[in-house]
């Protein structure tokens, strides 16, 4: 077994990804279409390649054939022979649709129904495809705007007063007269066309989620925009949001949430029942290894509203938004995010003029550097360039492995 080895890293192309962000972080030349998200890991629909001197493997059938080998037994014993975590780059051009991911349990009882039903794994309707949940932490690259969490209900209000869209007068009035338990799920269900002469989805009742009323809110939210108010910033991405998906009753939906502007090195982490959508920028992102999405809008994709209504969480909170501290012991080279998910941790390192010492003998990692340029190596044994987009996977080894790369920064995945 290698003390390290390059990855080769699948990219996902799907239609709201950057034509150009991923191939200038790897170097790669641009296809011409968007390049969404470049995948580390051992996820099965499209794992890395792993190359430990005989060739390039996918890493999860490596995995499967040797588990201790490449997760070590700590974490075989925590979360079975698997990589407990999936790593990505992702580059949004366009907004992500607004989705909720659900508890292992929900995870669980869902994946069991859907079985049952014998709906297809590759289905378009098929919610549920693993029996994970989906806690997951995106630090930004540079600068990066989300949708996160629903806003407290008052600030809400005040926002639907000052974009004076007739059909949305009641909402304001309930989410003033309501508790935000009782009026959020209504709210919702109504914008995604649930409720009792709510409009559906492009429907002309005149109802909140009618094709005129959405045209009358993106109008508005382009005043907005152009203005100096307290608003202006977010009222500007919902605009960019309704430009991307004209006519989606989901832009309704996004009026609920916070908008979240991210530099490069904070953080936001997102649990379960957590409605989100990243809008634009480039970030790494790092989950709990599964593909389960409930979605509610911004997209082509299917929508499942009794679904996502039992599995969000109707909270108004303020997003968190993190940054990195010093690990354990003060070295100055590692910080931590702050995560309370088992099943990964993000790590930013920046070796500087000295280096620095790896040691992780319980638990798998994935470094990726990020900027520079870096080196792997061991005492009288390999090493191992790696360029900006870059990455390798280390297997658990009690042999110290060392990082160089003066200017170079690395951001580093491993078990929590």
């Amino acid at each position: 077994m290698p003390l390290f080895a390059p990855l080769t890293n699948p990219v996902r192309p799907y239609a709201w990804g950057s034509v150009t962000a991923i191939p200038a972080l790897t170097g790669a030349a641009p296809t011409g279409g968007p390049q969404a998200e470049l995948w580390l890991g051992a996820h099965p629909s499209a794992p890395s390649l792993f190359d430990g001197g005989h060739g390039p493997r996918p890493l999860d059938r490596l995995i499967a054939e040797a588990p201790e080998e490449f997760l070590g037994a700590a974490t075989v014993r925590r979360f079975g022979p698997r990589l407990p975590f999936l790593f990505k780059v992702l580059a949004a051009e366009r907004a992500l649709s607004l989705q909720v991911h659900p508890t292992r349990a929900q995870a669980e009882a869902g994946f069991a129904a859907e079985e049952a039903l014998g709906v297809p794994p590759d289905a378009a309707e098929r919610v549920y495809k693993d029996r994970d949940h989906k806690p997951e932490l995106l630090c930004a690259l540079g600068d990066f705007e989300a949708l996160c969490g629903f806003r407290p209900t008052a600030a809400t209000a005040a926002l639907l007063d000052r974009l004076a869209v007739p059909a949305l007068a009641g909402w304001a009035s309930a989410l003033r007269a309501r508790p935000a338990a009782e009026v959020l799920p209504a709210l919702l269900r109504q914008s995604l066309g649930g409720g009792a002469g709510a409009g559906g989805p492009g429907s002309t009742d005149g109802g909140p989620g009618s094709a005129a009323v959405l045209k009358e809110v993106t109008a508005a939210l382009e005043r907005l925009a152009a203005s100096d108010g307290p608003d202006a910033a977010a009222c500007a991405a919902y605009a960019r949001a309704a430009r991307d998906y004209p006519g989606d009753p989901g832009l309704l939906a996004a009026l609920l949430l916070n908008h979240v502007r991210l530099r490069a090195g904070q953080a936001l982490h997102l649990d379960a029942g957590v409605p989100h959508a990243y809008l634009r920028g480039l970030g790494v992102e790092l989950m709990a290894n599964s593909d389960n999405v409930l979605r509610c809008g911004l997209t082509a994709k299917h929508i499942d509203v009794p679904g996502l209504l039992a599995v969000t969480v109707f909270e108004a909170v303020e997003p968190a938004v993190l940054t990195a501290a010093p690990t354990a012991g003060g070295d100055p080279s590692e910080s931590c995010f702050p995560s309370l998910a088992a099943e990964f941790r993000l790590s930013r390192l920046r070796p500087g003029d000295t280096g620095v010492r790896i040691d992780r003998a319980d638990a798998p990692q994935i470094l990726l550097c990020t900027a520079g340029e870096a080196r792997l190596s061991a005492p009288d044994g390999p090493s191992l360039r790696l360029a900006r987009g870059g990455s390798a996977y280390l297997p658990p080894t009690t042999v110290p492995v060392r990082l160089d790369g003066p200017g170079a920064e690395l951001h580093r995945a491993t078990v929590g």
